[in-house]
């Protein structure tokens, strides 16, 4: 409490916003980084509060997924720390699936996130040593936050990219980005094109063919593109298999041979792979190798149409780079996704401009000043889980180290007064 008083006593205090003390670290975000966090964390016997800027837990997979979303690495590797997923779900679990595992792990960890509360700004005070954390609701409400420590936990994929391309906006025909699709059944018989080659862009150019609409797909630049599984193994399984005893360089040699003993040549498709290998490029940039799940057979059978970059777009066409127009009805943008960080914390040493963490696997969930980042390594579910139990230890430890204190300080002075009396 002293450094709350320090806190007061130093800075003017606006009566008219709430101000609470947190007895632990505040969570920024309720998606799967911030339920492991909170999870580890409760184990540690650390109490926390979550805040979250939607109405629900795991709020990009409830609202902003499309239906036949699957899990696209195997149940074992995306399953969260001290809960396995349900020995009756199948090896990919399904959306619906995954979102009532997250709500399961909620109950059970006593997980309650503070929701509606957009985190609006985020700093460290220097004079009481603990970090200012600012919310507001849709109502306005405001709500200011006092902790030791805080835990980044929005995720890597917090807001949509939208890039600019050229005459998008004269365009008369519906578009929309990746988070925004639910369902090709609206499109059912239209020409849509989606823009962008990575997992998301395969899986809804699939669905789109899987209803029976004409569907391109711009691929702008090189892209891997592996088999989910490989001789009835998880291809990601094999990878991280092979990781633990051969260089890198040679697993992305081997899984390349595979990938064509499986695939064969997908050159004459439209898709050239990169010059450097798929985990090799993973490492380096972040980008994710395609695993097929179906889109594939599509464009071999020319249900989905493979076209390159896009020059501009007029009312009802699009003009791609070599010069043909395409006659389109709707256009989805699965352009990615980034991090929103920059926009709300106020700390320039431990995060970079893009919203990541300077510091490169595995060294990338903890920063100065109490201040942590959980689900920022590129790993997916199993790195977030990583984060969730270093941060929760690190914490752990200094909150029983100081727990014991107290207890010591607490004895001394019932002592001090027996003896008085």
């Amino acid at each position: 409490m002293e450094n709350m008083f320090r806190l007061m006593a130093g800075e003017e205090y606006l009566s008219d916003r709430r101000c609470i003390w947190v007895n632990g670290p505040v969570i920024v975000g309720a998606g799967p980084s911030g339920l492991a966090t909170a999870a580890c964390l409760r184990d540690q016997g650390v109490p926390f509060v979550v805040v979250e800027r939607s109405d629900c837990i795991a709020s990009l997979w409830q609202k902003r997924t499309y239906d036949r979303l699957k899990l696209h690495l195997p149940k074992k590797f995306c399953q969260l720390p001290k809960m396995p997923f349900p020995d009756h779900y199948p090896e990919y679990p399904t959306k619906r699936q995954f979102i009532d595992y997250l709500e399961s792990y909620a109950n059970k960890f006593e997980i309650k996130p503070e929701f509606n509360k957009s985190v609006v700004s985020a700093r460290f005070d220097e004079t009481s040593g603990l970090w200012r954390v600012k919310t507001t609701t849709t109502a306005g409400e405001e709500m200011e936050y006092i902790c030791r420590w805080l835990v980044v936990a929005t995720g890597e994929n917090a807001e949509r990219v939208v890039p600019e391309i050229n005459g998008l906006k004269e365009f008369d025909g519906e578009v929309v980005h990746a988070w925004e699709y639910k369902s090709g059944e609206k499109y059912r018989g239209k020409r849509v094109l989606v823009v962008g080659c990575g997992n998301s862009g395969m899986e809804v150019s699939l669905d789109l063919a899987n209803h029976n609409a004409i569907a391109s797909m711009v691929v702008r630049s090189s892209v891997h593109v592996l088999p989910r599984e490989i001789m009835g193994k998880s291809t990601f399984g094999i990878s991280v298999m092979l990781m633990k005893w051969l260089p890198l360089w040679l697993v992305d040699k081997l899984l390349l041979i595979l990938s064509w003993l499986v695939l064969g040549s997908l050159s004459r498709y439209g898709l050239k792979r990169p010059s450097i290998g798929p985990m090799e490029l993973k490492s380096k940039t972040g980008k994710t190798p395609v695993l097929d799940i179906g889109a594939l057979e599509k464009i071999k059978s020319g249900e989905v149409e493979i076209v390159p970059a896009i020059k501009r777009f007029s009312q009802c066409h699009v003009e791609l780079v070599d010069g043909h127009k395409l006659d389109i009805d709707a256009v989805v943008l699965a352009t990615g996704y980034r991090s929103n960080v920059p926009s709300w914390l106020q700390e320039s040493e431990f995060f970079s401009k893009n919203g990541f963490p300077k510091s490169p696997f595995p060294n990338a969930w903890k920063g100065k000043s109490g201040l942590y980042a959980a689900g920022f390594t590129r790993k997916g579910l199993a790195g977030a889980s990583a984060d969730a139990v270093n941060i929760a230890q690190d914490i752990g430890n200094v909150w029983r180290e100081e727990t014991k204190r107290k207890k010591m300080r607490r004895n001394v002075g019932h002592r001090r007064c027996i003896s008085v009396a």
